[in-house]
């Protein structure tokens, strides 16, 4: 009995000390209002790649799920995608697959055509980026609506990988962007 209470303690304990350091790192998410367009409030992530601790610690958190998944290469969507999955990508000891946009990779590509919000967009991989059955870990900084990040796990897939999980820093969870990846475990850091 005595056991149960101390475990109980040390593990609330715990959960308490992680979402304070997440209230902070929370702090190093600007509000930019009204963009890219009037009513969209954006959420800007630059001061907390510009503090080394904050950038530490996100990747930190980002990774720690997935440490003994047997990850074999990290996804990430251009642009914001790219700061945070490379950062994954060193310290799980794996490569780097960069989603892009459309006529900016220089080989051959297999694209993914998908809708948002505000209109249509693409992602492009090379043909030889995913090998069969790698297992992919797609990180972006962002979860909004989910399009993006649904169109990257199909890409994944349509390359022949398998998308393990889905990390990100943010999550506004108001716009139910998980109904999009609902076979794919998920992470994110921060909820708004």
């Amino acid at each position: 009995m005595v056991y149960e209470s101390s475990v109980l303690f040390t593990n609330t304990a715990k959960s308490l000390i992680w979402l304070l350091k997440m209230d902070k790192l929370k702090t190093k998410i600007r509000d930019i209002p009204d963009f890219p367009k009037q009513g969209i409030l954006f959420k800007d992530i630059t001061p907390l790649v510009q503090d080394p601790n904050s950038l530490r610690f996100a990747i930190e958190q980002l990774i720690k799920p997935f440490k003994n998944s047997n990850i074999t290469a990290v996804a990430g969507m251009e642009a914001r995608g790219f700061i945070f999955g490379s950062l994954v990508a060193w310290e799980l000891n794996v490569g780097f697959i960069p989603l892009r946009k459309p006529g900016k990779l220089p080989y051959d590509v297999q694209s993914v055509a998908y809708t948002l919000e505000y209109g249509e967009a693409s992602l492009e991989a090379h043909i030889d980026a995913i090998k069969p059955n790698d297992r992919i870990l797609l990180i972006d900084d962002l979860l909004a609506t989910g399009g993006t990040a649904k169109a990257s796990c199909q890409l994944i897939e349509k390359l022949g990988g398998e998308v393990v999980a889905c990390a990100f820093v943010i999550e506004l969870a108001m716009l139910h962007g998980r109904g999009q990846l609902k076979n794919t475990p998920i992470h994110s850091l921060i909820q708004y």
